[in-house]
């Protein structure tokens, strides 16, 4: 224990080479007490190094995704009936001016349908698809826990976020908040009864960041998950998001060995379980799935998903039936099948999966920023810069959407690293695992 109480004072050591790469060294929560650990021969054996790259990654391609998709976001919906040209974007669409439809004003938001950056220079804003979970990991750390309870979600939300609007909250998350300010402990914000929101979209795009935290353990990664999950969500909605979830736990232990096609369609498929075989999310992964097999275009996809689902109500899916403004646009449901299309038909590239996404339908920053973080965190961040071939800022404003914190200005290494100490927490406190500091490697013991 010596050593480690020496090596605390070395929280951060970088080593700069000339190509002006950081190598991380050593790197310690001073609010974890570290023990030994023995390996035993059969654990799962990661690098925290390449991790906290790995989640650098995430960071900023969940950003570049979000803010990609915002710029369709709700453009498409369809209109409940024949599909007439103009209902959906295609790919010729890619480079044209977006058509803003719903809540969004064309004067304000209309621009090119492209990539959306921000330079080397320049400042990430937050939006609800990455400040959710930032509240999340925030809490986690300073809470010293690997799962929250009701009360500290509720005392998180009603600090971090603000209670009038514009706070950046829609649909079950708006829903949420009102019933914590009434007194309301989650699960409670997403009981049916009090939440008439409980099947949207919100717990998707707020709590996949959890699968990180269990490395290779989907199965701890979905229970710590559970009660984020069900501060909003429930039924279809919160399977879902534990299929998310399970995704990202299982991205962190791919096979180098083959492409990110090939793990991403692996991955998927394990996480197929997370979805009740009698469930219309279950009937939808498998209705996307067989028809890319098939394989047929996107759009075609697409197309099918559209009126299966919206017009002929299939497989006990009857948002269209409820009559909600735009036709349930921010549906658990429908998101979900669109954003598996994008993830089969993208193929593990980064760039392919986001533009997809964004010219889906629907809500399409929400599974854009899922797939653009998880596609980024399997590549990393000097992965994602290789692939749009420009250096991006690390700089990220948390305060544009939310509050109290200590920096308004936050940057993805110092985000990635208080991601790393949570993983240090669950590894050693919740799977039995642990941290070899000298050579920054976590020990995670598999599933028996």
């Amino acid at each position: 224990m010596k050593n480690l109480i020496l090596l605390s004072l070395l929280t951060i050591i970088f080593a700069c080479s000339d190509n002006k790469k950081s190598d991380f060294k050593i790197i310690m929560d001073p609010n974890l007490d570290y023990t030994e650990y023995y390996p035993k021969g059969n654990e799962i054996i990661l690098s925290r190094t390449e991790y906290l790259d790995k989640l650098k990654g995430f960071w900023l391609a969940q950003c570049i995704a979000n803010w990609t998709g915002l710029v369709t976001e709700m453009d498409k919906i369809g209109n409940i009936g024949e599909l007439k040209t103009g209902d959906f974007y295609t790919r010729e669409d890619w480079g044209k001016k977006d058509q803003p439809k719903y809540g969004r004003s064309t004067q304000e938001i209309s621009r090119n349908i492209d990539f959306v950056f921000e330079g080397k220079d320049g400042i990430w804003g937050a939006d609800d698809d990455t400040d959710i979970e930032y509240i999340y990991q925030h809490l986690l750390y300073t809470n010293k826990t690997s799962k929250l309870s009701g009360e500290q979600i509720r005392d998180g939300w009603l600090k971090h976020i603000k209670h009038e609007e514009q706070n950046y909250l829609w649909v079950s998350n708006q829903r949420a908040l009102d019933l914590m300010i009434n007194g309301i402990v989650p699960p409670e914000t997403s009981d049916p009864k009090k939440n008439p929101d409980f099947d949207m979209i919100d717990a998707q795009l707020t709590t996949e960041i959890f699968g990180f935290y269990s490395p290779g353990r989907p199965d701890t990664a979905v229970e710590i998950a559970e009660l984020p999950i069900q501060t909003t969500a429930r039924y279809n909605a919160e399977w879902i998001s534990k299929f998310y979830v399970s995704m990202y736990s299982l991205a962190a232990v791919s096979n180098p060995k083959l492409s990110n096609k090939e793990n991403l369609l692996i991955i998927a498929e394990k996480s197929r379980n997370q979805l009740p075989n009698n469930s219309y999310a279950s009937k939808m992964y498998d209705f996307v799935k067989r028809q890319y097999d098939d394989g047929l275009p996107w759009e075609t996809i697409r197309d099918n998903v559209y009126v299966r689902y919206q017009v002929e109500e299939k497989d006990g899916y009857n948002i269209t039936s409820r009559n909600m403004r735009c036709n349930g646009c921010a549906a658990a449901g429908i998101n979900f099948a669109a954003s598996l299309i994008s993830l089969f038909a993208g193929e593990g590239d980064l760039k392919e999966t986001i533009k997809l996404g964004s010219l889906m339908g629907w809500d399409s920053d929400n599974p854009t920023a899922t797939w653009g973080g998880l596609i980024g965190f399997m590549i990393g961040k000097d992965g994602v810069e290789n692939a749009f071939e420009r250096t991006f800022s690390e700089k990220y404003n948390i305060h544009r959407t939310r509050q109290n914190f200590p920096n308004a200005i936050d940057n993805f290494t110092d985000m990635a690293k208080i991601g790393v100490f949570i993983t240090d927490r669950v590894i050693q406190n919740v799977l039995g695992g642990g941290i070899d500091l000298n050579n920054n490697l976590w020990y995670i013991p598999k599933k028996e």
